[in-house]
């Protein structure tokens, strides 16, 4: 996708690193090992970046660090890509049919940003006829990937439904929260 509309590789590549952990800070020999890029096409893009106000940069003893600027007017746009694009949202749109039929799907904003979760909220709503084994399969990767556990809950179209009309409080408290869809129609899910 921003292969699509980035000219630059190296930028892709970076913007793709501060997505998958967009509450991170990254030294630059650590952006440049794992880009693999050169480190000058990494300062220039970093600086491209920092320009733009995309990224903040913070000097630290005598190295700088890079991170998400969550002023940039477009970080939240840039989190729905990155959340469709990497990591687990990418995995569940590429492997659509093989999911089953998914009407809703829709992450947290809490672990679109990587930030801590706690145990009693959802990560991941699916709603729709899925193929269990095939999601968890998914899930396991992208948990070792980010080495923690994922909580998530999937429903039928008609449990859904049910709970969203009895205002069952579960239901509520995933819907009041930020969240980011990767399937579905937010509005038709809301109403």
């Amino acid at each position: 996708m921003f292969s699509d509309l980035i000219t630059s590789k190296s930028r892709v590549k970076l913007l793709k690193i501060f997505l998958a952990d967009p509450s991170s800070m990254f030294h630059v020999r650590e952006l440049v090992r794992r880009t693999g890029d050169e480190i000058n096409a990494v300062r220039r893009e970093l600086l491209f970046l920092e320009k733009k106000g995309v990224l903040t940069k913070e000097p630290r003893a005598n190295r700088v660090y890079y991170y998400f600027s969550k002023t940039y007017p477009f970080y939240f746009d840039l989190l729905k890509i990155g959340v469709k694009t990497i990591g687990l949202g990418a995995d569940i749109l590429s492997n659509r049919a093989k999911l089953g039929k998914i009407k809703y799907a829709m992450f947290s904003g809490k672990f679109a940003r990587r930030m801590k979760v706690e145990p009693d909220e959802i990560s991941l709503l699916i709603v729709g006829t899925v193929v269990l084994p095939e999601l968890t399969l998914l899930i396991r990767t992208e948990e070792k990937r980010l080495n923690t556990e994922i909580n998530y809950t999937v429903m039928s179209e008609e449990e859904f439904d049910f709970r969203k009309k009895r205002r069952d409080p579960f239901i509520l408290s995933i819907l009041s929260a930020s969240r980011i869809m990767l399937l579905g129609d937010e509005e038709s899910m809301l109403e």
